[in-house]
């Protein structure tokens, strides 16, 4: 099947992996209602286009940050790739690099920040779990001298979301070798000879001599962080790192104020994807009044598997948006190929939309060109 669509890539990489292992990339918090939330959510936002205008040549460029973009898209920060595919940090990185976008690293990723700051030229963002503050200013110490120039603090995962698909299947790492699982892993073989050959996952951040804790690797898989975590530390952190600082996690435009006062240059407006708990209001729903409400660029995830939703952020205001299972999926049913597949269906059917709601740039979207 050639993939057209994202939806199609998800079916891939539905048939590529084990259950235990598409469960956690596809599934929520709960009974999931706040996955289709956020769906409906973009979905039921409307264009109103502005017709006999010159669409012949379209800008999909951005500016973030100072920075020049391709395309207003972010890779988002996710953890375990490796599960998905060997090497899929570096893969997703690598997509990102060539196709002029950032890329930002997860504390949990399964290489380490040194080895991806040395196989990866791009723009290279790290986001940062406090699990325990020694270890937290540690990786932030490790961040900065590898050269990564955005530091994205996350705030909503205090204690871990219930995942009840995760739940049911028994998924952590290292892997458990349940007769299920190891049947299930029997019947998806190309899946579990590409793992191994490479060998099974680990958190690479956790391994390296000033990080080696195995309570801390526990932590991070329990999503057991340090919920004491305030605005308090948010300055200090603020004060220690001199490159661009994002908070993510932001549903409202109190708390993306406060942000700003602190110093920070910009949030993210996420509701983990659904992941961590199903009746949070959908990211997009507030995104017109956050983004209103602060002069710092805001950037949204959650949900987003079109380049119509892509729209619609920037048209509410949002500078750019962060790719989750979006790019996953391509990552796991094609490896590098699928992510740089994910990326160009999304960059053209950008293009088609902006042209067709007579829209020259990206840059140039707001809110009149969406119905009210």
């Amino acid at each position: 099947m050639k993939p057209v669509n994202v939806e199609d890539y998800r079916k891939l990489a539905a048939k590529r992996l084990p259950r235990m292992v598409f469960d956690y990339l596809d599934g929520g918090a709960s009974g999931e209602r706040g996955l289709h939330r956020n769906r409906h959510a973009w979905e039921a936002i409307t264009f109103e286009p502005k017709r006999l205008s010159d669409v012949s040549n379209r800008d999909l460029s951005i500016e973030l940050f100072g920075r020049r973009q391709t395309l207003p898209l972010v890779i988002a920060p996710t953890g375990l790739n490796g599960a998905l595919r060997p090497d899929g940090d570096v893969l997703l990185a690598k997509a990102a690099a060539k196709t002029g976008i950032p890329f930002a690293l997860s504390t949990a990723s399964n290489v380490a920040i040194e080895d991806l700051a040395r196989r990866v030229d791009g723009e290279l963002w790290f986001q940062l779990y406090v699990v325990q503050r020694g270890l937290a200013k540690a990786l932030v110490q490790r961040a900065r001298s590898a050269g990564f120039s955005t530091l994205i603090l996350t705030t909503d995962v205090a204690v871990n979301g219930r995942r009840e698909r995760d739940m049911r299947s028994g998924f952590g790492v290292p892997f458990r070798y349940t007769p299920r699982i190891v049947l299930d892993a029997a019947m998806h073989p190309q899946w579990t000879v590409a793992q191994l050959r490479h060998g099974l996952p680990q958190l690479a951040n956790f391994a390296s001599v000033d990080a080696d804790n195995v309570e801390a690797q526990a932590a991070v898989m329990r999503r057991q962080m340090d919920a004491s975590f305030n605005w308090d530390d948010l300055k200090a952190l603020r004060d220690e790192w001199h490159g661009t600082l994002l908070v993510k996690g932001i549903l409202g435009a109190a708390d993306a104020v406060r942000c700003q006062e602190l110093g920070v240059d910009g949030v993210i407006m996420s509701n983990h994807g659904g992941r961590q708990v199903e009746d949070l209001r959908a990211p997009v729903e507030a995104l017109a009044s956050v983004a209103s409400s602060i002069s710092a660029p805001v950037i949204i995830d959650s949900g987003i598997r079109r380049g119509t939703d892509v729209v619609k952020a920037l048209a509410l205001g949002a500078k750019a948006v962060m790719l989750g299972r979006a790019t996953l999926y391509g990552l796991a049913a094609r490896g590098e190929e699928g992510v740089l597949d994910v990326l160009r269906m999304l960059r053209d059917e950008i293009d088609s939309t902006i042209a067709l709601i007579g829209c020259e740039a990206c840059a140039k979207l707001d809110g009149t060109y969406l119905a009210r």
